[in-house]
């Protein structure tokens, strides 16, 4: 018979990754059923948010470039979007293997709707925090994005 030593191992809530996870879930699921309600995806949200910052004619390749997504994953969005009625597509006047995609007046109502769905969202999870630790968990968050060069959107 084998004898079977235990090392020591650390505990699984003690790693600061772990509770990350448990609070970035609860967020955003809580922010993805928000959203529902509005017939908007988390990802279609991404999509209609950086290009209502944009406030531009622009095209899916800038658009996978400001998100962090792919090409593949915009076109599908920018499809479902569309659809919805949320975006104009026309034939690039440059190329014509190109559109250039806009918001329509449907979305620019409704962004800053779910912005402040977002906002709520944060709100709900956060408004136990002082300023002070908000401004310090925004930075201490920003910081080890920046040094791991994390610039992709969270979509799911």
């Amino acid at each position: 018979m084998i004898k079977s030593v235990k090392v020591d191992a650390s505990s699984l809530k003690s790693h600061i990754g772990y509770r990350l996870r448990v609070v970035s879930n609860a967020v955003s699921h809580s922010f993805a059923k928000a959203l529902s309600s509005s017939d908007v995806t988390v990802a279609e949200w991404v999509v209609l948010r950086e290009m209502y910052s944009e406030n531009k004619i622009t095209s899916s390749s800038n658009i996978a470039d400001i998100t962090g997504l792919t090409r593949g994953a915009v076109s599908k969005l920018i499809d479902r979007l569309f659809n919805k009625g949320l975006l104009s597509r026309v034939e690039s006047s440059n190329d014509r293997r190109y559109q250039d995609i806009q918001l329509t007046s449907k979305a620019l109502k409704l962004v800053p709707r779910l912005a402040k769905i977002a906002d709520d969202n944060d709100n709900k999870f956060f408004s136990i925090l002082t300023e002070i630790e908000k401004l310090t968990l925004m930075k201490t968050l920003i910081k080890i994005s920046e040094y791991h060069k994390l610039n992709t959107n969270p979509i799911e």
